[in-house]
C-alpha cells in the first residue's frame, strides 16, 4: 500500500491499497486474511517531521501503533501465527556521534524527533514480540541511495542529489564539505537486507529484535569521484559545496561501524565505494536529455 496509486500495468495477484497504512478499512482487511509478513517502510522522515511535528507523531507513532494493533488482532483471537513485521529503522537513533569507531551496542541518543520515533518503535515491536503477538525485525538504516529525485523531508537528501544530478550533468550544491563521512548503502543492498530481515528464524534475533546493519563510511568527495570515473563527466564543471553545519553535524561526521552480529547472521553492505556506485547507477533510470537541456 501507498499513498499513491502504482503507474503502470497491475500485475496480476497483487492487490494495492491507496491511503494510511492505518486506514480501518486496510486494518480490517489484515483482519480478515492475516499476512505471513509485513514490510513496515513508511514514515514521516527527519527535516520534515521537524517542520510538521504534529505530522511526524500520527504517522510514525500514532499510525504506527494502530498498524501493530491491527496486526496482532488476529493473533490474540487465534486465528493467526504472529507475522514477522520487517520494521525499517533508522541510523538516526544514534544522533550526533563521536569521531570513534562505533560497534552494534552504541547506545541511542537521538537529536532529531524522526529518531526519538524510530527508537520509539523498536522498543514496541520487541514488547510485541516478546508478547508473541508478533514476530518483528528492526533494521536500522543508514543513508539508501539513490531516493527518488522528487522526494523530500530527509535531512540526508543529499546523499541521493548526489547521485542524480552528476550523473544527468545537472549543477548541484552540496550542503556539506568533500571531507564529510556519511555511512551509505545501495537500494540493491537495501533491499537484500530486508529480504533476509523476513527470512531470519526468530531463533536467531537479539533480545532486541534490532539490527544495526554493516553499512559503508566513505567521504562525499570519494564517492564523487568514483561517480565522476564511471560516467566519464567532469563533476568539477556542475558541482559546488557550501556546507551547511548543522546538517554536517547530523550526517557528515559517520565514523567506522563495526557490526560483527549482523554480518554474521548473514546482512551484507556494499563492500567499496566503487561497487556501490555502479550499483546505484545501474538502477538509476535514464537520463532525460531533452529535460537536461531545458533546466540547464
Amino acid at each position: 500500500m501507498d499513498r499513491t496509486a502504482p503507474t503502470g500495468a497491475q500485475v496480476p495477484g497483487v492487490r494495492w491499497h491507496v491511503g494510511s497504512f492505518a486506514d480501518p478499512a486496510l486494518l480490517q482487511a489484515l483482519h480478515n486474511d492475516p499476512p505471513d509478513c509485513v514490510f513496515h517502510l513508511a514514515s514521516v522522515p527527519g527535516a520534515l517531521a521537524e517542520r510538521e511535528p504534529a505530522l511526524g507523531v500520527q504517522a510514525n507513532l500514532l499510525d504506527t501503533v494502530a498498524l501493530l494493533e491491527g496486526l496482532a488482532g488476529p493473533v490474540r483471537e487465534k486465528i493467526a501465527s504472529a507475522p514477522r513485521l520487517v520494521f525499517a529503522s533508522s541510523v538516526a537513533v544514534y544522533g550526533e556521534v563521536g569521531p570513534d569507531p562505533m560497534t552494534e551496542d552504541h547506545p541511542p541518543r537521538p537529536t532529531l524527533s524522526y529518531g526519538t520515533h524510530k527508537w520509539a518503535t523498536e522498543l514496541l515491536l520487541a514488547d510485541y514480540s516478546r508478547r508473541g503477538e508478533l514476530d518483528a525485525c528492526s533494521l536500522r538504516l543508514p543513508g539508501v541511495v539513490a531516493r527518488p529525485v522528487s522526494e523530500s523531508g530527509h535531512g540526508s537528501a543529499f546523499m541521493s542529489q548526489i547521485f542524480h544530478a552528476l550523473s544527468a550533468g545537472r549543477p548541484y550544491v552540496c550542503p556539506v564539505s568533500p571531507q564529510a563521512t556519511a555511512w551509505w548503502m545501495s537500494l540493491e543492498r537495501c533491499l537484500d537486507n530486508l529480504l533476509l530481515g523476513a527470512r531470519l528464524p526468530a531463533s536467531a534475533m537479539p533480545a532486541s529484535r534490532c539490527w544495526q546493519l554493516p553499512v559503508l563510511q566513505a567521504s562525499v568527495d570519494a564517492v564523487v569521484k568514483a561517480i565522476a570515473q564511471q560516467t566519464g563527466r567532469d563533476i568539477t564543471t556542475y558541482l559546488r559545496y557550501a556546507p551547511d553545519a548543522r546538517t554536517e553535524a547530523l550526517f557528515g561526521r559517520q565514523p567506522t561501524v563495526h557490526a560483527a552480529s549482523a554480518q554474521a547472521a548473514g546482512f551484507v553492505d556494499d563492500e567499496s565505494v566503487q561497487a556501490m556506485v555502479a550499483r546505484v547507477l545501474a538502477s538509476l533510470p535514464p537520463v532525460d536529455s531533452a529535460a537536461d537541456a531545458r533546466t540547464a
